[in-house]
């Protein structure tokens, strides 16, 4: 997953930008260990996402009729999702531009790995299996990445009231808290915005590719190859959660 992110902001890519793209959205990312016993890590992502057709007549819709005004300009607006992103702790630089109106690319470089995806107080809820959520960076050769129907919604409180609305416009059980299926949510979408959009919906998937530190010993979710893991996530997944998303990667420096 070439992806990361304090988990507001993680969360503000996989769950903004997947929820509202097509299957062509990819996000590529290097990890750089400072040498030494403990030293700190850092890491460059790049991201190139472009909406689906239908996604983005139905975002536009959507925003006019939550604000009450023509949607103009870029869908996904690269310089407030920056300025977002750049408030994390441990980010030091972001360039997000539109290229096209449908479309959002650029690059976020971390200065400062584990504050970058330092989890806030507060987000870890309660399951039967104990922790909901973790999101843990190990600098001695491991990540670990879960998430869960009860620290979903946790996640979403964190994020602006825009992108809960527009997740629960969509329906999304991740927004809504509606313990449903994915064929039963999708079956929802196509009774309400028609078919051609669940069918969007659920052809669309996000492509993470991670160049860590060090060869690659152990992955749970994805592929590896020498040092870099990919992980491809469908949106339905995400957007519903039925069953638990678990990723897990460790590497030998």
């Amino acid at each position: 997953m070439k992806l990361a992110v304090h988990l507001r902001h993680i969360f503000l890519l996989l769950l903004i930008l997947i929820a509202f793209s097509s299957c062509s959205g990819r996000i590529d990312g290097v990890i750089r260990q400072e040498e030494g016993p403990g030293g700190i890590a850092g890491a460059g992502f790049s991201l190139d996402i472009t909406l689906g057709t239908r996604m983005a007549s139905l975002i536009r819709t959507l925003s006019e009729v939550m604000t009450g005004l023509p949607a103009n300009g870029p869908i996904l607006n690269a310089g407030l999702i920056g300025k977002s992103i750049a408030a994390a702790p441990g980010v030091s630089q972001v360039a997000l531009k539109n290229p096209r109106a449908v479309t959002i690319a650029g690059s976020i470089s971390v200065a400062n790995l584990s504050e970058f995806l330092a989890v806030p107080s507060g987000i870890v809820g309660a399951s039967s299996g104990g922790e909901s959520l973790v999101f843990k960076y190990d600098p001695k050769g491991r990540l670990l990445i879960s998430l869960d129907r009860n620290s979903g919604p946790l996640i979403l409180t964190m994020l602006s009231p825009e992108v809960n609305q527009y997740l629960s416009a969509l329906l999304a059980p991740v927004a809504t808290g509606e313990p449903v299926s994915k064929s039963e949510y999708l079956s929802l979408v196509a009774a309400i915005y028609g078919k051609p959009i669940a069918d969007e919906i659920a052809a669309s998937s996000i492509r993470i590719a991670l160049e860590f530190p060090g060869t690659i010993t152990g992955i749970r979710g994805g592929t590896a190859r020498g040092s870099q893991a990919e992980f491809t996530i469908p949106l339905p997944d995400l957007l519903v959660l039925e069953q638990p998303l678990s990723y897990e990667i460790s590497w030998y420096q």
